[in-house]
């Protein structure tokens, strides 16, 4: 079996060298350079074509997110995991835009750097846990409230296509259900909105914001 090959780039020598040691310690496992600022971590994965380069974000000449962009940039294969004290949303959101594709605390524990590893040699996007839980978290502070608490998911979805101008067979076609229970479901939009007719609750969904499907 090929061995997973990967370059570490760093800043601080000493954590260079734990997390060396604890690469080294895993079969299959190869660490086949190392760097301490941004050229370096470029140069050597352009030397080196690790399948995995491990980055942090804060490193001299530009920092992981710009060596990330270079990498991504340069058409190579290599697959980046942002290794970082920081889990600012701001800090989050520039590695994933230039291009890594995981993104952990330094403070993980052995086995998930190592997952993590695998999880993003394997091509699969990775976010540390505490991260992810502010990020959603903050998602949540941020959506929109619903204007119709009183309606289900699936009325609210109606009465977004109604808003949209979808017809009753349009409804039904698009979300594959019988015209009877469209029917049955605009009737009770109708009665929990308190309105006479289709064309108030198509007024009340758009004042309210509410034409876009889901």
């Amino acid at each position: 079996m090929n061995e997973l090959r990967v370059v570490i780039a760093d800043d601080h020598h000493v954590f260079r060298m734990g997390l060396h040691r604890l690469l080294d310690s895993v079969p299959g496992i190869i660490v086949v350079a190392e760097a301490a600022d941004t050229d370096a971590t470029v140069a050597a994965v352009v030397e080196h074509d690790p399948d995995v380069a491990i980055v942090d974000l804060h490193m001299p000449g530009g920092g992981g997110a710009s060596a990330t962009e270079q990498i991504r940039r340069g058409g190579l294969r290599t697959r980046v995991l942002v290794l970082t004290m920081h889990a600012e949303h701001a800090m989050v959101r520039q590695a994933i835009r230039a291009g890594a594709r995981g993104y952990l605390l330094k403070d993980a524990e052995p086995d998930e750097i190592i997952r993590a590893v695998h999880a993003v040699h394997a091509d699969q996007a990775i976010l540390d846990s505490a991260v992810a839980d502010r990020m959603l978290a903050a998602l949540a502070d941020t959506a929109p409230a619903n204007p119709f608490p009183q309606l289900t998911g699936r009325e609210l979805d109606i009465l977004a296509r109604m808003a949209a101008g979808q017809s009753n067979q349009a409804i039904a076609a698009r979300l594959g259900i019988s015209l009877k229970t469209v029917q049955n479901h605009v009737s009770n939009v109708l009665l929990k909105l308190g309105v006479e007719d289709r064309a108030q609750a198509v007024a009340r969904a758009r004042d309210a914001g509410v034409h876009r499907p889901t």
